[in-house]
């Protein structure tokens, strides 16, 4: 939880602009927050938000916008928000299956998130009557396209909840700052076979744009 006695600043990171503006629509005029356009992909999120940290001081930073959930998981329309930022496929294929960095003792594909703060959003969306749900939120390069593959991804992670792909750059660089860090989206269409006429991306940024709102009360 921040510290309420003290002016916090606070950096949100989206990946694109109809992300930003619909947290911005949430959040209104608020000095305290900065909202910046990272990138697509987890290369350019970790190169932007590494640059704004090294030009500012925050005492959090944020990374939002819309994602995929799982089935049975994460409803679309809902809101995430992550209890772990996990990057899903930082590791080795192998003839055993899959072997994350962590496993093979080269770093680490997860970084925390604060678990007062986290559990702080998710009753506040729910008194806001927001569904949410708090669970893994996954970074990709490469996001997820065939029922195969989401069926294989979703037994590797029983914990994961949704699918995006620049929480994990973001929170890296947070945490090479040492600032804590919080992933909040909204889903957007079911992970899996990319059929676009099922995706509701309107809905997704209009819950987000909701979402900001109740954040700015609890930041």
């Amino acid at each position: 939880m921040l510290d309420q006695q003290k002016k916090q600043r606070i950096l949100i990171v989206t990946s694109v602009a109809v992300e930003r503006d619909a947290v911005i629509a949430g959040i209104g005029e608020d000095e305290r927050f900065t909202f910046l356009i990272g990138g697509v992909g987890p290369a350019a999120a970790a190169a932007s938000t590494a640059r704004a940290l090294t030009e500012a001081r925050y005492d959090l930073v944020v990374c939002a916008g819309i994602c995929g959930g799982f089935v049975g998981r994460a409803d679309v329309g809902s809101l995430v928000v992550a209890s772990e930022i996990v990057c899903a496929d930082l590791g080795a294929e192998t003839p055993d299956g899959f072997h994350s960095v962590d496993e093979l003792g080269f770093g680490s594909a997860r970084v925390p998130v604060p678990d007062e703060l986290a559990e702080q959003v998710e009753q506040a969306m729910l008194q806001a009557g927001l569904p949410i749900y708090r669970g893994q939120i996954l970074t990709l390069s490469t996001v997820t396209g065939t029922a195969q593959t989401a069926q294989a991804l979703a037994e590797r992670m029983p914990g994961a909840l949704a699918e995006a792909m620049e929480g994990y750059g973001v929170a890296i660089a947070a945490q090479a700052s040492g600032v804590p860090v919080l992933e909040i989206r909204t889903v957007s269409n079911a992970i899996g076979p990319r059929d676009k006429s099922a995706w509701r991306i309107k809905d997704a940024l209009e819950v987000l744009q909701k979402g900001s709102a109740v954040l700015r009360e609890v930041l």
